[in-house]
């Protein structure tokens, strides 16, 4: 077959065929595509999302295949919408009020539709000529929860472009590599970027560089410890008390011990939220040893953050105005989607010793906010926070972070009462953790001599770990599992873990995982065994 062109051009069958295919495609960017069956999808998913969930137990035995081959060809948009609504079927279903063991939750109705509309204006806030207003707006958020945390008083207007009270970024695990980033430059000079770790550590005097935090720290600091040349070795984990709490006496045995063997202390973190247990460490207490010993104390806030909001709770952040540097996660209790954290900096001046620029982009004496950010080009996800903020408002935002504190504290009342669990942690926040342990079964165990306790308390952990994957699988609920101390153990034990975000979520929802919990227990034949297992021991020793 001949094509021609308007001026009787002649042109070959496969131009003419990339023409058409290059036409096709134009029309998914300037809205002539039908999309009628995404738009279904995504119309119910406004309105009826449990249609596309099933349980966790559906995925597991369902053996449906998601696995995507990128085609040769387009498909047709109805053909993509059924692997689509196969790939939906098999999402965790975080929105169910039931599904309580993580802190991913459910989502305002609006952030659905906010995401869309961010979608469609594609803003990237890495420059101003590639968002506009967004970076002002995103600036406006960071100076909010600024004065929020540190009761500051700065004008949105008086920071000059060199300097940043913070940013966002994609979450908590690249807040806390940004605020050690800074902490790392400040203690050896922003020069280290361009020397060099080795030659920096020589030029300061320093045999080696050390980060502490609590056995509780986020698993992220690692990460931190690894990218910034520390070494994961040198990220030092000091003891909890009773309370799974910083032991401030073993954390200043620490500090002292690293300052006479000529290590540096890049940083002292503070826990404010402990993804665990949901503790917070005394926050003014290692904020006066970091004075002390004059390094960089920074807060991962990046759960319990958002309780700053409530009038209500925020005095048990006390000392995190003392802080440097700040963590806080907008898509865990502040009801964003994910891939939005925060860093904040007491100091302005703080960035600039990792300030960055190009020809292009992000040039010096610009309002760029990439010019102090590890990530370059960001979505406008400061717009999103706005939302929440201007659609709850404080006392909203407040009431959502009481009411999970206060569903807590009733959770574990009520757990008290009950004689097949024992509490492993007090709430402090919305986290809580227990573990299957009757009252006889643990009297008896604890009348074992030293060994055979050992045993049974392995025993006690295998059975706890079933419960929870059995649960997982095939119940109707979800709740997570974790290792703590408990009962002034050094051997760390398996724990349910309850996070309860979720403002769906209520007591009838808990009380019945409980239920199934027992009825769980009371099928396994690890309890058949374990029970066993005790009366043969003292049968024994007796």
């Amino acid at each position: 077959m001949v094509y021609f062109t308007s001026n009787s051009q002649e042109i070959s069958s496969e131009t003419a065929a990339r023409t058409d295919r290059s036409s096709k495609v134009e029309d998914f960017f300037n809205g002539k595509a039908d999309l009628t069956a995404l738009a279904a999808i995504e119309e119910t998913l406004q309105h009826d999302y449990e249609y596309f969930l099933c349980k966790l137990s559906d995925v597991a035995v369902s053996g449906q295949s998601t696995d995507f081959e990128v085609p040769e060809s387009p498909l047709t948009t109805e053909a993509f919408c059924n692997f689509l609504q196969g790939l939906l079927t098999c999402s965790a279903p975080v929105f169910s009020p039931e599904f309580v063991g993580h802190m991913t939750s459910a989502l305002p109705k609006h952030a659905i539709m906010m995401s869309k509309i961010l979608a469609a204006t594609n803003q990237n806030v890495v420059k101003v000529e590639t968002s506009n207003q967004f970076t002002a707006l995103e600036k406006s958020i960071i100076n909010y929860f600024h004065k929020l945390c540190y009761q500051s008083d700065y004008s949105e207007g008086s920071i000059q472009s060199e300097l940043s009270l913070g940013n966002f970024c994609s979450g908590g695990t690249v807040a806390n590599l940004s605020a050690l980033w800074v902490a790392r430059n400040r203690v050896l000079g922003a020069n280290v970027g361009e020397v060099g770790l080795l030659k920096a550590l020589k030029d300061c005097s320093y045999d080696d560089l050390a980060i502490v935090v609590s056995e509780s720290g986020h698993y992220s600091l690692k990460k931190a410890a690894d990218l910034l040349g520390i070494g994961k070795e040198n990220l030092i984990a000091v003891k909890t008390d009773s309370h799974h709490k910083i032991d401030i006496a073993d954390l200043r045995k620490t500090l002292s011990r690293l300052r006479d063997d000529n290590i540096g202390v890049l940083a002292i973190v503070g826990v404010a939220g402990a993804t665990e247990t949901g503790v917070i460490d005394p926050l003014n207490e290692m904020a006066d040893l970091a004075r002390e010993y004059q390094c960089h104390f920074h807060v991962d806030a990046a759960w319990g953050g958002a309780s700053l909001l409530s009038d209500q709770h925020r005095e048990m952040f006390s000392g995190i105005e003392k802080a440097d540097s700040v963590t806080i996660d907008a898509h865990k209790q502040l009801y964003v989607p994910m891939g939005a954290g925060m860093v904040l900096f007491k100091d302005p001046h703080a960035v600039q010793s990792i300030s960055h620029h190009a020809n292009y982009i992000i040039r010096k004496g610009s309002d760029d906010l990439g010019a102090h950010t590890i990530e370059g080009s960001r979505g406008a996800v400061a717009a999103m926070v706005a939302a929440n903020l201007a659609l709850l408002g404080k006392k909203g935002m407040s009431q959502l972070i009481d009411n999970s504190i206060e569903k807590a504290k009733a959770l574990a009342t009520h757990i008290a009462t009950l004689t097949d669990f024992e509490l492993t942690s007090d709430p402090t926040l919305c986290i809580l953790t227990y573990r299957y342990a009757p009252d006889s079964l643990m009297s008896s165990l604890n009348l074992l001599d030293a060994e055979s306790r050992y045993t049974a308390l392995e025993m006690l952990d295998e059975l706890n770990k079933e419960i929870q994957e059995t649960q997982r699988d095939t119940g109707i609920g979800f709740v997570s599992r974790t290792k703590i101390r408990v009962n002034k153990e050094e051997q760390k034990r398996v724990v349910f873990r309850v996070v309860l975000a979720n403002p769906l979520t209520q007591m009838s929802h808990l009380t019945a995982i409980l239920d199934e919990q027992i009825r769980i227990a009371s099928q396994s034949e690890g309890l058949t065994k374990l029970n066993q297992y005790i009366q043969h021991s003292l049968k024994r020793s007796a």
